[in-house]
């Protein structure tokens, strides 16, 4: 008992002197991830490094593993997560307000719909490199009946999940129409 409260005062010493000379990267635990690096001073930075552990369900209602986040690594300007598109699912229609998204598609073959009321598509393949402009609507579908879509999704939104919107492709087209 003595050795755990020694143990646990000693860590707490060490976080309220790095913390207090601005340091960070200890390991912290995230939803779904847990991220390891070595403490940094103002000096030096150090790499992070994420493991995700768990799969979590996105405001898009897509499996995904939480990757690069404010929340996992520090990260001021980008986000990087897995996200798997099970067998014949598809996205919610969704927005991310004012944030860029990148995508290289690693398994399978996707259709997005998108633009105003999605009435756009598009197929990509694995090895597609994929760009999302910012505040542009779409909905990724998994053309296959049999096997999940993987894909890294990177974001210039540190906060992986917090400028996602619902999007609703009925409602635009009948507030255009005549």
């Amino acid at each position: 008992m003595k050795k755990r409260l020694f143990c646990a005062m000693v860590a707490a010493t060490a976080l309220m002197f790095l913390y207090g000379f601005g340091a960070y990267g200890i390991s912290v635990e995230g939803p779904g991830a847990t991220s390891t690096a070595v403490a940094s001073t103002k000096e030096s930075v150090e790499i992070v490094t994420v493991r995700p552990s768990t799969e979590t369900m996105s405001r898009q209602q897509l499996p995904y593993f939480v990757g690069i986040s404010e929340a996992t690594a520090g990260a001021k300007g980008i986000s990087m997560n897995l996200v798997v598109i099970p067998p014949g699912a598809a996205a919610k229609p969704h927005i991310h307000r004012g944030y860029e998204s990148a995508i290289y598609l690693l398994e399978g073959r996707v259709e997005t719909r998108y633009g105003p009321g999605l009435t756009k598509s598009m197929i990509n393949e694995a090895g597609d490199f994929i760009f999302i402009p910012a505040d542009v609507p779409h909905q990724p579908i998994n053309l296959s009946a049999t096997e999940s879509a993987r894909a890294i999704v990177a974001r210039n939104d540190p906060n992986e999940q917090e400028h996602v919107f619902p999007y609703n492709p009925k409602e635009e087209l009948h507030s255009s129409s005549p």
